[in-house]
């Protein structure tokens, strides 16, 4: 997998803690720097741990699936797509916000689910996993902290697109499998 298709997917997957962040900011008036960087810094490290766990755990089973890589390289990635893009239509339901470090830990882990398959996908690519997670967290943590101050201040962001274009990269990146 090359570098530009690392970064499109590390901006894909960061979306979702994005759009968290996002929402945290249009509710959040007190201690912003200090909430956005506490959400930001664990959105970034899950976000970062999850494909790691994604890849080393595709090793029990490499030898079996293999064969099929590209494929199933394709089917999570268009699963992940298609999943992004029919959330994107779903209507918001109402959120209880929190932002205790047990909060902090779910939005971790909701937010990087999409990253333990990408991280399935690296190992298939026969990628190294250090640098392609490395980058995921930072585009995350990045991408975060940019949505909680934006949330602040754009109180009426497109949050749909952001979704439906991040399901477009990931259902780009699974059919540049094939190829």
């Amino acid at each position: 997998m090359s570098y530009l298709s690392i970064i499109l997917l590390a901006i894909a997957l960061s979306i979702d803690a994005c759009v968290v962040s996002f929402s945290y900011g249009l509710v959040y008036n007190e201690n912003r720097f200090k909430n956005s960087f506490l959400l930001a810094l664990c959105t970034g490290l899950f976000q970062g741990i999850m494909p790691c766990l994604g890849y080393f755990l595709t090793g029990f089973v490499k030898d079996y699936i293999e064969p099929y890589s590209a494929f199933i390289v394709f089917v999570i990635f268009t699963y992940l797509g298609i999943k992004f893009i029919k959330e994107a239509f779903e209507k918001d339901r109402e959120k209880q916000l929190c932002i205790d470090l047990k909060c902090l830990i779910l939005i971790g882990i909701a937010t990087s689910i999409d990253a333990f398959s990408a991280g399935i996908s690296l190992s298939l690519f026969g990628n190294r996993i250090l640098k392609p997670s490395l980058l995921i967290a930072i585009v995350t943590f990045v991408n975060s902290a940019l949505g909680f101050h934006i949330g602040g201040k754009l109180r009426h962001m497109p949050v749909r697109n952001l979704e439906i274009s991040a399901g477009l990269v990931l259902i780009f990146l699974g059919i540049k499998a094939f190829f």
